[in-house]
């Protein structure tokens, strides 16, 4: 399964952790775009202008880690897709350029389903599809999670409640499959 990873899931850190982590278990094939990167640095820089050449660093290092997930868009083949809101249709281009099967995004209404599926895509928030990856492999995603989990508690110095920091992540739902091993 290849899925493309919109900048709105990429930069929040403990989202980006565990998607990333089911793709270095071979769950799926991430996707992305130059154009989507930046997008993660630009919001890393309007949240706060320090954090930008962290975002850079943390961009520089998956790249590195995941050079076959950059897919270029040809811009004069952008003109044949549509979306509600014009700057989302890179992010359509990329994944019909790609073959990706479906579109990781927080953005539902600008992603329609129909119009996607005229591209033989769909769209799945990052929690669903985080809970769908967990239900098929629960081992897999359960030590993915406590990874994620130790490292948060290593990072920021204090213990965090497993299903709390997924909930603060907004992966409400697969915080609490893996806390209650469902």
């Amino acid at each position: 399964m290849r899925a493309l990873l919109d900048a709105c899931v990429l930069y929040p850190t403990v989202m980006r952790e565990v998607l990333m982590g089911a793709a270095a278990q071979g769950l799926y094939e991430p996707i992305w775009s130059a154009r989507i990167l930046e997008e993660w640095a630009r919001a890393a820089a309007r949240v706060a202008p320090l954090s930008e050449p962290i975002a850079r660093g943390e961009i520089a290092l998956l790249s590195a880690k995941w050079p076959r997930a950059s897919v270029r868009v040809d811009q004069g083949r952008m003109a044949r897709y549509w979306l509600p809101d014009e700057n989302d249709i890179h992010v359509l281009a990329a994944a019909s350029e790609a073959s990706a099967d479906l579109i990781i995004t927080m953005n539902a209404k600008d992603f329609p389903q129909r119009i996607l599926a005229e591209e033989g895509l769909t769209r799945q928030d990052p929690d669903g599809f985080l809970v769908s990856l967990h239900h098929a492999k629960p081992d897999i995603m359960q030590s993915i999670a406590d990874k994620v989990h130790a490292k948060a508690e290593e990072l920021s110095g204090q213990p965090w409640e497993i299903r709390k920091l997924f909930k603060k992540a907004r992966l409400p739902r697969f915080g609490k499959a893996v806390s209650l091993g469902l």
